[in-house]
């Protein structure tokens, strides 16, 4: 069922969506090559704490058998890690690598989800331009968020402008509604045919968050039962905000 918010609701999704903006302007100050992932999702970590909010993917169940809930903070995943990788003091940021960060936070009973990918000291171009287009995969998808349109209107705004440059979309995972729970209806897939899927509505709240992948589609999930990787090795990015559906247009929360 999609959820409407009411004026009090969306004023707590923009308190919390704040926080979010707020995390990564601190994660875009101290990230650095050298550090653990471990670190960064302490940053994190401590930021959403200090402002008054709980990190909402801590302790998250999936509700499989044999797969832990997730243990950190916020998900990082590096160069041909896609999503959800689980941050370890193990696991060091390297000069030029490409780094996604996912972050959902919770405040009185709202989330607010966005992701960011980083490249951490000198880029290459080919990473610089697959960041790039993920980014400018969102604002084309968010260009069909408005009122009586549909959701496949944005899934396929998204899909065929990677797909344009020569980039492949994550099929398996897609964008989602949010607000009292992480994970809510409608799904917002980053691929698909124009004119299908239910009416968007004002007062809608949707996390859209391209992910794309440098070459095939086709991904693997790792041992630890959340990381998923590119199955041919190439980088993927992801880029995510979650937005206000209103009359007047699209508004950006977690920016």
């Amino acid at each position: 069922m999609i959820t409407i918010k009411n004026k009090k609701e969306i004023e707590l999704m923009r308190e919390v969506c704040h926080i979010v903006a707020l995390v990564y302007d601190e994660i875009e100050k101290k990230i650095k090559p050298g550090m653990t992932t471990f670190e960064l999702d302490k940053i994190a970590e401590d930021k959403m704490r200090s402002l008054g909010a709980i990190p909402a993917e801590k302790g998250y169940d999936i509700g499989i058998k044999g797969v832990p809930p997730f243990p950190a903070s916020i998900c990082v995943s590096i160069n041909d890690e896609v999503i959800h990788g689980v941050p370890s003091k193990h696991r060091i940021i390297q000069e030029g690598d490409v780094v996604s960060v996912d972050t959902v936070a919770l405040k009185n009973g709202f989330n607010g989800d966005a992701a960011r990918t980083f490249i951490v000291g000198k880029a290459s171009k080919e990473a610089t331009r697959l960041v790039e287009v993920t980014k400018q995969a969102f604002y084309e998808g968010l260009k069909y968020a408005k009122v009586g349109n549909r959701i496949g209107d944005i899934s396929h705004a998204i899909g065929q402008f990677v797909e344009s440059k020569g980039y492949s979309v994550v099929r398996e995972f897609q964008g989602h509604g949010i607000g009292k729970q992480m994970h809510e209806d409608p799904g917002i897939p980053n691929y698909g045919k124009a004119g299908r899927g239910p009416r968007i509505e004002a007062g809608m709240t949707l996390a859209i968050e391209p992910m794309v992948i440098q070459g095939k589609p086709d991904i693997l999930e790792l041992d630890d039962g959340w990381t998923i990787i590119t199955e041919d090795g190439s980088l993927a990015a992801h880029y995510e905000n979650t937005v206000l559906i209103t009359d007047k247009g699209p508004e950006i929360l977690t920016k």
